[in-house]
């Protein structure tokens, strides 16, 4: 078995920031409620002629810089969104050709806020296969495009961005040791698109016990599948949906605050960009280094839910003691 993992990464979110204090000045609600109830005290909207693809090329140009991979050498490319610029081509026809890359197959792939997850094993399963050998997979939503700015309990919530990663072979003793993807499709009148008015519509009290529990345990199965416990998880990095959710899964994990990444208070919950968005957060504040067990964990829309165990770095000569 080949041993698969992350060569680069890169991120992107928008220069204006969107404070709750803005949004008391348009709703009937407040920061303080908004940061109990959440966590979140700001978020990233793109500007109206910025694009879900224009986002997801700025993360993809650094996930390729960063990895040192070639253009030429890229095999495939999946886009995870929710809020791809069309009904189609595809956000990740899009990105093909701004990035001047061959004639290679690309794809959306829609699984809401699991879509990264759920691209990183798919980029996986093709890499060991042996079909391709380099695949850029983008996590990017503009979520305020589909957000109800007069519902008080969603608009809150959403803002906008992009990660993008290379998936390719590493070194032994690095890369994705488990992973856990589901969905269960009757719950998708709890959490979707609405057809007639274009907008997002959410059952909170339904999605959050959903969420509480299978982020839980499906953190918990994909440790124990990589036959590691909750002291060799150096880093739980959970979909930022909402604070109550993640610090349920990081006590299911029995693991310390210091060791969940949290960035829900400067982006809110960006969907299928959150888990690189906050892998890069940590990466640059030295909390992840080469070496590290993470769990990354998501659910979304669907409804889904992925995770995956793995530990970063791609060489060798990068690991700390």
């Amino acid at each position: 078995m080949k041993n698969v993992g992350v060569l680069g990464l890169g991120t992107y979110v928008p220069d204006k920031v969107f404070t709750n204090f803005d949004f008391e000045k348009i709703l009937d609600t407040s920061d303080e409620w908004i940061t109990e109830m959440t966590g979140i005290k700001e978020r990233r909207f793109a500007e109206d002629d910025m694009e879900t693809s224009d986002m997801a090329v700025l993360a993809a140009e650094q996930a390729l810089e960063e990895s040192g991979v070639a253009k030429e050498d890229i095999d495939l490319v999946i886009v995870a969104t929710s809020t791809g610029d069309h009904r189609f081509p595809s956000v990740a026809n899009l990105v093909q050709d701004r990035l001047g890359l061959r004639n290679v197959p690309s794809m959306d792939q829609l699984a809401a806020c699991t879509g990264f997850i759920y691209s990183m094993v798919t980029a996986s399963q093709f890499i060991q296969a042996g079909t391709y050998k380099n695949v850029l997979i983008v996590g990017v939503d503009k979520l305020s495009k589909i957000t109800d700015f007069t519902d008080r309990s969603t608009a809150v919530l959403f803002g906008d961005g992009a990660g993008a990663a290379v998936i390719g072979e590493v070194d032994e003793g690095f890369g994705i040791k488990s992973f856990e993807l589901g969905s269960k499709g009757s719950g998708a009148p709890h959490l979707y698109d609405d057809a007639e008015t274009g907008k997002l519509q959410m059952n909170g009290r339904e999605v959050f016990k959903f969420a509480v529990r299978q982020m839980g345990e499906s953190s918990v199965n994909v440790t124990e599948k990589a036959g590691f416990d909750a002291d060799d998880i150096d880093m739980l990095v959970p979909h930022q949906a909402n604070i109550r959710i993640m610090d349920a899964a990081r006590e299911r994990m029995n693991m310390p605050k210091d060791r969940m990444s949290s960035t829900i208070d400067k982006y809110g919950n960006t969907s299928a960009a959150s888990i690189p968005l906050s892998i890069n957060h940590e990466l640059k504040n030295g909390k992840i280094k080469s070496g590290d067990n993470l769990v990354l964990v998501g659910f979304g829309g669907g409804l889904t839910w992925g995770a995956i165990c793995l530990t970063w770095g791609k060489n060798k000569e990068e690991k700390h003691d």
